[in-house]
């Protein structure tokens, strides 16, 4: 961990390499959530598909990305360096965009979701172990709240240029599927060169192999309760493209559809560098149990409140749960895992809790299709409760080095 004897408390503390990273994620998130945000009702709509499929996209999607987290953040401790790995995931992820308008079956677009994926898995993990490279550690949950932060602002934007553009074009997915196309070149270029890695500090330990059973062991105990709250979190939270379909099932317009994302992202991008820098002043645990109860509250709303009232709570109560979870989650793997297996760290991490989110999306899926939008968003309710209860039960286990300590 590079020294650093600023001040703390303020975020223009935080290294302008972190905020680099935060302007990058927000350019390809822009990209994404154009995407996203009209994809699951394109599927359905123009081309037909059920809801188990959407759901099976979603998770598959969202698991190709987590399962490759795990090899480029193994790679990235070999090599002891991230920022051209990250790049080149970027870099896929980019030219990828072309497919989504030009795709004429569900197959193509099962394809296409399929690389992008691939794409965010490559970035991802390296990606993340740099914010840990770069942040001190007295900043380490506020310099995540801010990379999170920026990547959110991407995604209510995103969604926003889609309502725009599907207004000005009388709802043409694919012109806005083409317009995608700019932010991700935009994010490729920044990240190529913007982006400065720090050089290896002098005495740290070289990996050979980081996914062999004596690193894994060496990540140790605490950082593994850790992946196991999150994963079992996980569970509890689908994929939003739920979000976006119980709007329509309460009759909002398809056009207006979009402003789902917006709404929580907008909420997700407020909570989430506040959510960081208190974690770096008091314990990450307490923030992330009212995290997890208010998903309990949004999954309820959701379920129980079947108008557009019901929906626009439930969906700000997800966005303050987003705002204080993820930054605190990532920033949990810093605090307990050793500085040079971060990106094998963040790669487990991901690799499991996107395991957890294909099972989560396929189960959402079927239950709705079967007991509809109050049976699925019951089901993530009872899931976040399990979580809060085993958080609860390994809190000192997972508080010991959740106050922002260096762990490596």
């Amino acid at each position: 961990m590079p020294a650093d004897t600023r001040p703390t408390g303020s975020i223009r503390n935080i290294p302008i390499g972190v905020w680099t990273l935060g302007f990058v994620s927000m350019l390809m998130d822009i990209s994404s959530e154009m995407i996203h945000a009209l994809l699951p009702v394109y599927l359905v709509t123009a081309l037909g598909a059920s809801m188990v499929t959407v759901g099976v996209i979603e998770g598959i999607a969202e698991a190709t990305a987590s399962i490759t987290k795990i090899f480029s953040g193994a790679l990235s401790d070999w090599l002891g360096r991230r920022k051209w790995l990250a790049a080149f995931g970027y870099g896929l992820a980019a030219l990828t965009r072309p497919v989504f308008p030009l795709a004429s079956t569900v197959g193509w677009l099962v394809a296409a979701r399929f690389v992008d994926r691939i794409g965010k898995g490559i970035r991802g993990a390296p990606r993340d172990a740099l914010v840990a490279d770069l942040a001190p550690s007295e900043l380490r949950g506020a310099s995540f709240g801010l990379r999170q932060s920026l990547d959110t602002v991407g995604a209510f934007i995103g969604p926003l240029l889609a309502i725009g553009l599907m207004w000005w074009t009388a709802d043409n997915f694919k012109a806005v599927f083409w317009f995608a196309i700019i932010p991700a070149l935009l994010s490729l270029a920044l990240i190529s060169f913007a982006v400065r890695e720090p050089g290896r500090p002098q005495g740290r330990r070289r990996v050979r192999n980081p996914v062999s059973l004596t690193e894994i062991r060496n990540l140790g105990a605490d950082y593994w309760w850790v992946v196991a709250v999150a994963t079992v979190f996980t569970l509890a939270r689908f994929s939003e493209a739920f979000l976006i379909l119980r709007a329509q099932n309460v009759g909002l317009p398809i056009t207006l559809l979009p402003a789902v994302l917006v709404v929580m992202n907008v909420v997700y991008a407020l909570a989430a560098y506040p959510a960081g820098a208190l974690s770096d002043r008091f314990s990450r645990v307490p923030l992330l149990a009212i995290g997890i109860l208010l998903l309990v509250g949004a999954d309820v709303a959701l379920a129980l409140l079947p108008s557009l009232g019901g929906v626009v709570l439930g969906v700000v109560l997800w966005g303050l749960h987003m705002g204080l979870t993820q930054g605190l989650l990532a920033a949990l793997v810093a605090d307990t895992s050793p500085a040079e297996l971060r990106g094998t760290a963040y790669g487990f991490f991901n690799l499991l809790g996107g395991l957890a989110m294909l099972a989560a999306s396929i189960i959402a899926g079927g239950l709705w299709d079967i007991a509809g939008p109050r049976g699925t968003f019951l089901a993530g309710a009872g899931f976040a409760i399990i979580a809060l209860a085993g958080l609860l039960a390994v809190q000192g286990k997972v508080g010991a080095n959740a106050t922002g300590n260096d762990a490596g």
